[in-house]
């Protein structure tokens, strides 16, 4: 009996044990979505403040002149910028019996708004540049007709002019944006894309303006 009581208590204890682990509150990993929203919902902290650099603390002339202070710093970017579709407004694409061929707004037919001819003064305020009166004669080569600050911008101030080439407008401070630039948001994105084709949710069909700020029952 002595030797049972040994016994008996360790299995007590396991039993007490097992249950207290069964009792206790398991900590369950978030799901995916509860972890996308906490993502998101903090708000992006810019690591510097462009109001402090000298450079920028000026009246610019013209918004070439932000171009060339800004890749005095970003030294690099503007080269991903001219390589990318965005700016080249082509990309290659293979076609069966034909090869590689470059197809975009660059060179193709625009059959969406009927026209064979195309009207680069007016759409270029979504062409991230300076300067297009004619695709032909656009110097995309030339870094200082980057617009960094259309993508960039973080005040909501900065617009392009109508029909000047992708110039902005007039009263655009360009210093306040240039000192207040950031990474690009919805609505940098969405003052062209949310517009295409000359007015909201004309050209794409699933994006307009209702995403600047969607509620709940936008799909997305």
């Amino acid at each position: 009996m002595r030797q049972a009581i040994p016994i008996l208590a360790t299995i007590a204890l396991v039993v007490v044990v097992a249950a207290v682990a069964a009792l206790a509150p398991k900590e369950t990993p978030p799901d995916p979505l509860s972890q996308l929203r906490e993502r998101y919902s903090k708000r992006h902290k810019p690591s510097v403040d462009h109001r402090r650099f000298t450079q920028l603390q000026k009246k610019f002339k013209k918004p070439q002149e932000v171009t060339e202070a800004c890749i005095g710093c970003h030294n690099g970017r503007h080269i991903e910028v001219m390589n990318s579709n965005h700016w080249n407004w082509e990309r290659e694409e293979y076609i069966q019996g034909r090869g590689v061929v470059y197809l975009g707004k660059r060179n193709a037919v625009n059959n969406f708004c009927l026209s064979a001819q195309g009207n680069e003064l007016a759409c270029a305020k979504c062409h991230v540049g300076f300067g297009m009166t004619s695709v032909k004669t656009f110097d995309f080569n030339d870094p200082r007709n980057i617009d960094c600050l259309v993508c960039h911008d973080g005040t909501g101030t900065y617009a392009k002019a109508s029909n000047a080439g992708g110039a902005p407008s007039p009263d655009v401070d360009l210093a306040l944006v240039a000192t207040s630039v950031g990474r690009p948001q919805r609505s940098n994105c969405g003052v062209c894309h949310f517009y295409g084709g000359g007015g909201n949710n004309v050209k794409h069909g699933d994006l307009e303006e209702a995403m600047f700020e969607p509620s709940r029952d936008v799909d997305v």
